[in-house]
């Protein structure tokens, strides 16, 4: 019995000191003193203990194993470690690592998740959003934009200039708005009642020559340009992708040749380019062209190197040689796009984006500007998509009747709603409290690649499910749907600024794993200087990290040590298992690595599941977050559950898939027995909870209210705005429900003509029966006539598609 008691005691022992990575001294102490007393009452036992006392010693005392262990390992290290080229040298050291890291710890302190601090927008940005936004806003409807004008309305083009759309990010000195990034994200989200309208505003603001000059221009560029492109004098866009060079940036073949030409008698140093561009957004409009090329300088005049590498330019788009303004046809949404072609186009060297300091930094000043710029443009236009096909869903849901009740109350379209509402919840929180750690100083690199591969593809789901709640009114397409074109357009967002099926399996770990991981980064920057000392504090630095996690993963897994978190007791305990899931997360991708090697750059799909437990886990953290620190609702702690245990149930379906594809089946069994003792957790969301949320998102309630706060609600604008009216008719529903339920019971009781099939016949009966008043059969009268309006989809001349008359078939000529 006392020999059980030693082996707990030393087991619980070592948990607890893994736990705290304590140290090599810590358990040495603990297994000797242990194994002294073991002795008196099982001497095998005692020796046992000894002799693991003094392998803890050789090995994890710092004198004793860097004169044996380290050198040997540090010859291992050096022999599968991955090699890391330049370029990705360059991605790995752009941006910054925030709370990313933390969850790659496996240890999260969440208090410093709890630290960005949150100042709201100022007034200029609230007044902005509410008036500005929407009144542009006002001027769009989605069918006019995509089949009549193939453009956005001259109006809205002169209004967007006049009032700074363009130049959002440029500061106030140089004309600009200098918005934060919280409110550019919500400008976003309001103008994504239209897709082109959102694409329009988001490029000049994100990644392109006004980010560009703002952190690398010099200045007499910024002096010349900023104020232009404030105001929209000048049209930016940027020239990276090409038919060879997609995803793969870094290979573009477009070429920069070092020369001389004499121009107007004078002999002036500059650049011979070659390029063929394609899927250049705003091109065929653009009055000024970035231009991302390899720089070579065979004749040497700036120096003995040759290949300079990746080097940025502006060039002016009547430069000569430089073809420009012809159009793509992007898929669901006209807005402007095109290829640029330039043949031997001669440009001084003062177009080359911060002179020449910035010769062959393109790489790198491409890397760091979609650090943020992918936290924004693309994941704010799904968070805005997402807000307005709720709020379209939710009331088309509740006026829609079909068996005498609102579809709203079939289980079949409580699923997909409820869940069109949480996809929704979830991306408002995760763009707004990413743009905060961008205002308070952040370039958040792993992030940014989270937010725009996964909510874009929430927005893929998110749009299908409107479409099937929809049904007929959105599949026709015309002035009436307000649907139809946004969905057909889902797949540029999926497709542009790194595609997600590159992101996910590539991006998320691949850099977050040598990027966010605590040790990784030092352990190859040791390898590279040969600093053996470095080596052996990273290496075991990382060695008691992996032990950590293993004991923090399992004990957490069993219950046993919940963590501290600063969360109310409604999210808490998703908070807490957020950190049971963290520690086997980086216990994973710390067995992945190393079991793995190198060849994990080709197992993309290890890699892209090790990422879905990052972004999931990432997500919910954002989710905490903005439920900690926002204006609670009623009807919200439903949604907040349903989004976490969805977002942790997928977190765990990664992890499985993960250990059921493990190509080391003995490790694979060990990281499932390890992280999930007890099987998994989470299972899909109650349906109770499906119920309450589809319930609130089709109703006239506070938590509609708050979804769609950020959305243009109001019908003051040129254009028709079917929202208002959906919340107009979901503020008199109780009112309506109350008298549909008095007719369709006098009908079923054949008190009410058989043949009165229509609503507003059954309605005339009653009234005439006196069932109804007077007052409330014209209250009925308005109120289907605007129900019946919104279920109303369009219809056109015979010949109408047709491009050209003279091949279509009549039919029916006679």
């Amino acid at each position: 019995m006392l020999t059980l008691i030693l082996l707990i005691l030393t087991v619980a022992g070592l948990l607890v000191l893994m736990r705290r990575e304590a140290g090599a001294m810590p358990i040495l102490v603990m297994l000797g003193g242990l194994g002294l007393v073991s002795l008196l009452v099982s001497p095998v036992l005692g020796v046992l203990l000894l002799l693991g006392a003094a392998a803890v010693a050789v090995a994890g005392l710092p004198a004793l194993r860097i004169q044996w262990l380290t050198p040997r390992l540090f010859a291992m290290f050096k022999r599968v470690s991955p090699k890391v080229s330049d370029t990705e040298r360059i991605a790995l050291e752009a941006g910054t690592v925030a709370w990313d890291g933390e969850l790659f710890s496996g240890r999260p302190q969440w208090d410093k998740l709890m630290s960005y601090r949150d100042d709201g927008l100022t007034e200029e940005e609230r007044s902005f959003l509410e008036r500005q936004c929407s009144v542009a806003a006002g001027m769009c409807n989605a069918w006019e934009i995509a089949k009549e004008r193939a453009d956005l309305p001259e109006e809205l083009w002169q209004y967007l200039k006049k009032e700074g759309f363009f130049g959002m990010i440029i500061p106030k000195e140089y004309g600009g708005l200098g918005f934060s990034a919280k409110a550019q994200s919500l400008v976003l989200q309001k103008l994504s009642i239209s897709e082109t309208l959102m694409v329009t505003v988001g490029v000049p603001n994100s990644l392109g020559p006004g980010e560009l000059l703002l952190k690398y221009g010099t200045q007499a560029q910024k002096d010349h340009y900023l104020p232009r492109l404030a105001d929209g004098r000048e049209i930016p866009c940027f020239g990276l992708t090409g038919p060879r060079a997609g995803s793969d940036a870094t290979s573009l073949p477009d070429t920069g040749i070092m020369c001389k030409q004499v121009i107007d008698g004078e002999e002036v140093l500059g650049l011979r380019l070659n390029f063929e561009k394609r899927w250049i957004t705003l091109a065929p409009i653009a009055t000024v062209v970035g231009l991302a090329f390899r720089l070579f300088d065979p004749d040497h005049l700036l120096g003995e190197e040759e290949d300079r590498g990746i080097t940025l330019a502006l060039v002016p788009r009547n430069t000569a040689g430089m073809e420009i303004g012809r159009r793509h046809h992007p898929i669901g949404s006209p807005f402007l796009n095109g290829p640029i072609k330039g043949k031997d186009v001669f440009v001084p060297l003062d177009t080359i984006i911060g002179g020449t300091e910035m010769i062959g930094q393109g790489w790198r000043m491409l890397v760091e500007c979609l650090s943020i710029g992918r936290c924004i443009t693309l994941p704010s236009g799904a968070s805005g998509t997402m807000r307005y096909a709720l709020g379209w869903t939710g009331g088309f849901a509740r006026i829609r009747r079909q068996f005498n009740v609102p579809v709203a109350e079939m289980e079949g379209v409580q699923e997909p709603l409820a869940r069109l509402a949480s996809l929704g919840y979830i991306a408002q929180a995760a763009v707004y409290q990413t743009a905060n750690t961008i205002d308070r100083g952040e370039k958040p690199s792993v992030p940014s690649a989270i937010l725009k591969s996964q909510l874009t593809e929430f927005q893929r789901l998110g749009l299908s499910d409107a479409m099937d709640i929809h049904g007929g009114k959105a599949v026709t397409l015309g002035p009436r749907n307000y649907l139809g074109i946004g969905y057909s357009a889902n797949p540029v967002s999926i497709t542009v600024e790194g595609a997600n099926i590159m992101t996910r399996n590539l991006m998320i770990f691949g850099q977050g794993a040598i990027r966010c991981h605590p040790f990784v980064l030092e352990e190859l920057a040791a390898s590279d200087s040969n600093d053996l000392k470095a080596f052996d504090r990273a290496f075991f630095g990382h060695a008691a990290l992996v032990f950590g996690n293993a004991a923090r993963s399992f004990t957490m897994g069993l219950g046993i040590g919940k963590p501290s978190v600063p969360f109310d007791e409604v999210a808490a305990p998703y908070a807490r298992d957020m950190a049971r899931l963290s520690a086997g997360f980086s216990l994973c991708a710390d067995a992945a690595m190393a079991s793995l090697g190198a060849t994990l750059k080709q197992r993309e799909m290890i890699s892209a599941r090790l990422g879905d437990v990052l972004s999931n886990l990432y997500l919910a953290s954002m989710v905490l977050k903005h439920w900690q620190e926002g204006d609670k609702v009623e009807g919200e702690a439903a949604l907040l559950h349903y989004s976490c245990i969805h977002l942790l149930q997928r977190a765990e379906q990664a992890f499985d898939e993960l250990f059921d594809n493990l190509p080391n089946r003995a490790l694979a069994g060990v990281l499932r027995a390890v992280t999930m003792p007890l099987g998994r957790r989470w299972k899909r969301p109650a349906d109770h909870l499906t119920r309450e949320i589809a319930q609130s998102v089709s109703r006239d309630t506070a938590l509609r209210a708050k979804l769609l706060a950020a959305a243009w609600q109001q019908n003051d604008g040129a254009k028709d705005n079917p929202l208002a009216h959906y919340n107009a008719l979901l503020a008199d529903y109780d009112r309506a429900e109350a008298l549909y339920r008095t007719v369709n019971k006098a009908y079923a009781k054949d008190e009410l003509p058989r043949q009165a099939l229509h609503p507003e016949a059954r309605l005339e009966a009653a009234r005439e029966k006196g069932l109804v008043s007077e007052e409330d059969a014209e209250f009925m009268r308005r109120f289907e006539a605007e129900v019946l309006e919104l279920l109303t989809v369009d219809d056109f001349e015979y010949d109408e598609f047709a491009t050209d008359k003279a091949n279509i078939l009549r039919h029916n000529a006679a």
